[in-house]
């Protein structure tokens, strides 16, 4: 049965994805995926955090707010507790994929902000924010970037609503699902982040796997989106999105 706005249950939102949004920036995306609408920036630093000082090896950080008119009605300019534990996820994610040792005494930041929420901010800016970083990277390293970044990553959103098992739901559809999982995932195939709840009902372990198989077929469809945005930069001889089997 098709939704609210036309898709199938297993369809994502138009993406796209504009490299080189922000000339201040090595690496910068503007990505939309329906209404949904980030900047997303990548910048390097030759300083570490004091935990890692003297070890030689790297870091990466993120940080994520929605501006004041993204949402209806006013956004306040304040970190909140949703900020920080999205702001730790793409932190995470992004690490996953980074050779810290590689990267050496060096600092990268993430800087993803919503321009317009419609659902899926958090997995929207992990998708953005890969493209941005093998920007940043080639930027300053060069064709060694191949030797820093170990995969690619990329997430969306999954849930069941009115009963139906959908991808990459937007706001109207979150707001009213009644199991709603965020799935972070390497192109290679393994799972870096699963997180999931039943907000109003349970779930089975039945649907769990379709929910998980759902997201494979949208990640994989992102990291074909992302590799076609970054054309000669995809920064791998052979890696291509493979959906994980048992």
């Amino acid at each position: 049965m098709p939704r609210h706005d036309g898709r199938q249950n297993d369809q994502l939102r138009p993406v796209s994805i504009e490299r080189g949004f922000q000339s201040t920036s090595p690496g910068s995306v503007l990505y939309r995926a329906g209404r949904t609408m980030l900047l997303v920036s990548a910048q390097i630093v030759d300083t570490v955090p004091p935990f890692l000082e003297g070890k030689g090896t790297g870091w990466l950080t993120a940080e994520y707010a929605m501006l004041p008119g993204s949402t209806p009605g006013r956004k306040e300019r304040r970190p909140d507790g949703r900020s920080t534990e999205i702001q730790r996820l793409i932190g995470r994610s992004l690490r996953s994929v980074v050779d810290l040792a590689a990267l050496g005494p060096a600092t990268i930041y993430i800087d993803a902000d919503v321009l317009e929420a419609d659902g899926g901010t958090r997995t929207a800016a992990i998708t953005a924010a890969f493209v941005a970083l093998v920007d940043a990277l080639r930027t300053r390293y060069g064709d060694a970037v191949g030797s820093i970044l170990k995969d690619a990553v990329a997430a969306v959103s999954v849930g069941i609503a009115a009963g139906q098992t959908l991808l990459d739901l937007d706001y109207a559809e979150d707001s009213q699902a009644e199991v709603d999982f965020n799935v972070v995932r390497l192109a290679s195939g393994p799972l870096v982040e699963v997180q999931g709840t039943g907000e109003g009902g349970t779930f089975t372990r039945t649907q769990l796997r379709a929910l998980l198989d759902l997201a494979d077929v949208g990640i994989d469809r992102l990291i074909q989106t992302q590799r076609q945005a970054l054309g000669d930069a995809w920064p791998f001889d052979s890696l291509t999105p493979q959906t994980p089997t048992e």
